[in-house]
């Protein structure tokens, strides 16, 4: 397993649970300096992210891109794939599809999270989750098309409607057929809805994607309650060898809560090679 950071790219995103918000060179730069093997980015569009930039920036600080986000698309403009108006799923696809373009460029995914969306009194589930359904099928292959994967998050409850538990997005993915399609399992979002958190993943098997190193309050690992240690045993047993990305809040400061995720990584993960 490899650790990986996160940056965020978008201004309306600032109180998010990112751990850089001061642009791309400062954090690769601090990301390197401190020895994490990644970086996922939350750009504010595909056009939006420099590409030669970052590309330049990886090679001189020795580090990969573990996978961009979509988010913004909902953040800055209410986009999301399960809305009643077929025009707005348009866009909605049509943003995730040109990051997941741009992700592949890099060897990476894209991830729905937020752009999921939700059910309600206009689209009721079924109809939710049809829509969602379709969206996945689209957009995974499309990153296939790239060699890549597209990494789906189970969000919990108060967040979104459609799917808060692994094990049951896991069965509906295989049940709809969706290929090229693996989760994001968020242990933040998982210590909320999961009974057994390393069971959970054990049972997703190699559905399992990647994986966001936080802990019960959305704080570095290791400043919250969650005992990790089931967890990367269950992720072991699996065979996983993605990465631990630190999607948590610059809390007490970044620069502490990119030193406590990566030191809990290296206290509970042995490094497997890939």
């Amino acid at each position: 397993m490899k650790s990986a950071v996160t940056m965020c790219l978008v201004p309306e995103a600032r109180q998010g649970p990112f751990v850089f918000h001061d642009g791309l060179e400062a954090a690769c730069r601090a990301a390197a300096e401190l020895g994490f093997d990644a970086v996922e980015v939350f750009p504010a569009s595909a056009a939006d992210l420099p590409l030669e930039q970052l590309r330049g920036l990886l090679a001189a600080h020795g580090l990969v891109l573990a996978a961009v986000g979509t988010g913004a698309g909902w953040v800055k403009h209410g986009l999301h794939l399960c809305h009643a108006d077929a025009e707005i799923r348009r866009q909605a696809s049509a943003f995730i599809g040109a990051i997941v373009d741009l992700a592949g460029q890099f060897g990476a995914p894209a991830i729905i999270g937020s752009m999921q969306g939700r059910s309600d009194a206009t689209v009721p589930r079924e109809a939710a989750l049809d829509h969602l359904a379709a969206a996945l099928h689209e957009l995974g292959a499309r990153a296939a098309a790239h060699g890549q994967v597209l990494l789906y998050e189970p969000l919990n409850r108060y967040e979104t409607n459609l799917f808060n538990r692994q094990a049951e997005a896991a069965e509906w993915l295989r049940g709809r057929g969706i290929r090229h399609v693996k989760l994001l399992c968020d242990l933040f979002h998982m210590n909320i809805e999961e009974r057994d958190m390393a069971a959970a993943l054990v049972s997703c098997g190699d559905l399992v994607g990647h994986v966001h190193w936080a802990d019960s309050n959305r704080r570095a690992v290791g400043l919250g309650h969650i005992d990790v240690a089931p967890v990367v045993a269950a992720l072991e047993s699996i065979g996983y060898r993605g990465f631990l990305s630190a999607e948590v809040f610059p809390l007490p400061t970044l620069h502490e809560a990119a030193r406590q995720s990566l030191a809990s990584f290296h206290q509970h993960v042995r490094h497997i090679a890939t």
